[in-house]
């Protein structure tokens, strides 16, 4: 079995602190190509900004895998300038602005640093306390003297990681998760079958770098890893949470459908299999909206059998996540021991 240990801790908190939003995913490439260039039998930056490696096998009949994680993360981008350091700004991926005020950012490829101002309750006017808060009514501030910011930077929470006893929390655990399992997955590659690891651009805008990949590697079958949703919290009612996504602690969550994929049956039935088999805990992620690269890959040339396998996390898409390392290590030793058991034979089976 595979263990999570200081070094891979290590990478994550790099890959977490790094900023690389949508579209600007050029600082975690360099990180993740520093890491795996070294293993790559090709590897290769495409038109889009993926980072494709291909790890070859042994032997005759070997399935061609991909295996895809988003380098990008959600964040904002500054579109007009007001003077006195003050810009407007647009969100990037899916961000909630009640979420926003008040917390602190890092603009521009120099991360300088600023805050999300809006006005404070007590000023706010009569019968507009209780009013939606919209992206318009805020602002990033990085004060006055002409610091190296411009319209078009991208900005992100200025969240740092850290380790709070049996979990970690940080920014952009999605899908900063899935990278760091695809760096170690290709550290321990399967001998069995052609690893071929995308590492993807601008999931967050719309699964975007991940059909471009696909389409250039023409896998035979494919895997997104990412980090889902755990809505587990309890519900304020003290009545039972019957709306949860995935739990904390309960392993790695395995998609049947969500609002993007119906996850081929027979990937399925193959993870689910593994983990009885090696008694590796896991779970189905239950129905849902949200997708994964899976969505766009498994559309890709004349269709490619998908599936996705995801790390659960607290309080996604907003200024921190927070995972359990027991199912970031669960969630790497499934794949593993699947990857390691594929065979041919899963496509001649019945969808």
């Amino acid at each position: 079995m595979l263990k999570i240990k200081k070094p891979q801790l290590t990478l994550l908190e790099k890959l977490t602190n790094t900023v690389a939003v949508s579209g600007d995913e050029g600082a975690i490439r360099k990180i993740v190509r520093a890491e795996v260039e070294n293993l790559a039998d090709e590897i290769k930056t495409d038109t889009m900004g993926n980072l494709l490696v291909t790890k070859r096998g042994k032997g005759r009949n070997r399935l061609k895998v991909m295996l895809a994680a988003h380098m990008d993360e959600i964040g904002f981008m500054l579109v007009n300038e007001e003077g006195s350091g003050l810009f407007q700004f647009e969100t990037i991926g899916g961000i909630d602005p009640h979420q926003l005020a008040g917390k602190q950012v890092l603009v521009g490829r120099e991360n300088v640093p600023g805050v999300i101002g809006a006005a404070p309750i007590h000023l706010v006017g009569a019968g507009q306390q209780n009013s939606t808060i919209q992206v318009g009514a805020l602002r990033i501030d990085v004060g006055p003297g002409k610091p190296n910011v411009k319209v078009g930077d991208r900005a992100t929470f200025a969240t740092k990681f850290l380790r709070i006893g049996e979990s970690v929390r940080a920014k952009a655990l999605d899908d900063r998760l899935g990278v760091a399992i695809l760096i170690e997955l290709l550290k321990n590659a399967p001998t069995n079958i052609d690893l071929l690891a995308a590492f993807t651009v601008q999931e967050e805008l719309g699964l975007r770098g991940a059909k471009i990949a696909a389409h250039a590697l023409d896998p035979d079958l494919a895997l997104a890893i990412d980090s889902t949703p755990a809505y587990d919290l309890p519900m304020h009612d003290d009545s039972e949470n019957i709306r949860y996504n995935t739990k904390l602690g309960e392993g790695p969550a395995i998609y049947t459908v969500d609002g993007r994929t119906l996850s081929d049956p027979r990937i399925v039935r193959w993870l689910s299999k593994t983990g009885d088999a090696k008694k590796i805990p896991y779970q189905y992620r239950q129905p849902g909206s949200g997708g994964t690269d899976a969505g766009s890959i498994h559309l890709s040339r004349a269709g490619i059998p998908s599936g996705s396998v995801s790390v659960p996390g607290r309080y996604a898409h907003t200024a921190m996540g927070l995972c359990r390392i027991s199912d970031w290590e669960n969630t790497l030793n499934l794949l593993h021991a699947a990857l390691n058991d594929l065979s041919p034979k899963i496509l001649k089976e019945i969808r």
